[in-house]
């Protein structure tokens, strides 16, 4: 490509009959002013378009730099929701088997309790029975006509101290065994020999009162 100088320091031969100097200077000076400026708006588009090429670079770089951002973004926005899945599923988990172990331990509990209520009311029907069987001996023995014959005597007896003592020893004993669960050997209690002048008085539990003899 020509300059403005090489063009300005052209020089043509001179023949016979040729170009007017003057006219062919004029109009390479216009020539000249023309191709300066191609030149000059050349460079300026030339900078024009750098200018822009750095523009479009530095859009396309803060494009790039956003499709990283909105990525790394989209990755992290998964990740959180895959951590909150998972620990939802831990927290659900954990919390079944939580009510699993308190509805395990309620049901050993109320089998517990029930079978405290059923030893309960075992151990409260014994005694009733032990109970009433008591209560019904001794109405018996309140009853008994041989009582009635004792009391109307019109006669005077003396009992031997010892022998009721005994007596009431025995008639304890017994009592507390219609209570106790376990079996245990019966106790029965010694009497003395009647003597010549003492009288055997049969009460209705089969035992025997030693009393004195009549004044």
């Amino acid at each position: 490509m020509l300059t403005p100088i090489e063009i300005h320091n052209k020089e043509f031969p001179t023949k016979f009959k040729g170009y007017d100097p003057e006219e062919v200077n004029d109009y390479l000076d216009e020539v000249i002013r023309t191709v300066e400026q191609l030149i000059r708006e050349n460079k300026d588009l030339e900078k024009r378009v750098k200018f822009n090429e750095e523009k479009v670079s530095y859009f396309n770089s803060i494009q790039e730099t956003l499709n990283k951002s909105i990525i790394v973004a989209q990755e992290a926005a998964d990740r959180l929701k895959e951590n909150a899945r998972k620990d939802a599923e831990i927290i659900i988990f954990e919390a079944e088997k939580e009510a699993e172990r308190l509805l395990k331990e309620a049901a050993e509990k109320a089998t517990e309790i029930n079978r405290e209520t059923d030893a309960l009311k075992k151990e409260t029907r014994m005694f009733r029975q032990r109970l009433q069987i008591m209560v019904e001996s001794q109405l018996e023995m309140i009853k008994n006509e041989e009582w009635d014959l004792l009391l109307n005597s019109h006669s005077k007896i003396e009992v031997s101290a010892p022998s009721i003592d005994t007596i009431l020893a025995g008639r304890a004993k017994k009592n507390e065994q219609l209570f106790t669960p376990e079996v245990t050997p019966e106790v029965v209690p010694t009497f003395e020999e009647p003597t010549s002048n003492q009288q055997e008085i049969i009460l209705p539990t089969d035992e025997v009162i030693t009393v004195g003899g009549f004044e």
